[in-house]
């Protein structure tokens, strides 16, 4: 079992230790979901239960209000 571990870390290894225009693309795969992932949910999803409520009862006790409020 280790040693198909090895080798398929070896695959990979000299798979990407060879690449040229590969890295390229992973940065470039990298950045667009830094992007997404950090600036987009920083600019459209901003922490509204840190703006409206003080401490974490206050917080857990909104969110519990929220999840069992039965509006039928």
């Amino acid at each position: 079992m280790m040693n198909l571990l090895r080798k398929v870390y070896l695959f990979y290894y000299d798979g990407f230790r060879q690449m040229r225009i590969g890295k390229k693309l992973w940065a470039l795969i990298l950045l667009k979901l830094f992007i997404l992932f950090v600036i987009v949910k920083w600019l459209f999803f901003p922490n509204l239960l840190e703006t409206k409520f003080s401490n974490d009862a206050q917080r857990g006790s909104y969110i519990l209000n929220q999840l069992t409020d039965s509006k039928e």
